[in-house]
């Protein structure tokens, strides 16, 4: 679910018009966006704090054979949602499940490796090691 809620709506119906075709659904609960509250954790150890509040949209869907899908992607993008949910029911089915994991979910997660590692290289590439240099006027 996680790679689907963080792919781009884009991505999504791409996918879709290729693995999605003749796919029937109706909403169980249509796209509908509110608030969640994040916390954060100080040092990423520490007590628990309320960070702020984050939009997200939620959706759920019935596949014409009975398989549900349940969706909540950041932001408000209803659309974004509604694939996500679809997708989710897709994977649950036993003829199509092991399709889109292999077709969808892999090189979806997989692009999602490569832009983590490119965005790695770039910040190693800006590290700064300090070191302490015996100065001068220290010599005794």
């Amino acid at each position: 679910m996680g790679v689907l809620a963080r792919a781009s709506v884009d991505d999504l119906e791409q996918h879709w018009m290729r693995e999605g075709e003749g796919v029937d659904y109706a909403f169980l609960r249509p796209p509908e966006t509110g608030l969640v509250m994040t916390q954060g954790r100080a040092d990423g150890t520490g007590q628990r704090f309320n960070l702020g509040e984050m939009t997200v949209t939620r959706c759920a869907v019935r596949l014409s054979d009975g398989m549900i899908g349940h969706a909540y992607v950041k932001g408000r993008d209803r659309r974004h949602a509604e694939l996500a949910a679809a997708f989710d029911a897709l994977l649950q089915t036993s003829s199509a499940g092991e399709d889109i994991q292999a077709r969808v979910i892999r090189p979806l997660a997989d692009k999602f490796d490569r832009a983590r590692e490119a965005r790695s290289r770039k910040a190693a590439a800006t590290k700064v090691d300090f070191y302490t240099m015996v100065r001068g006027e220290d010599t005794a």
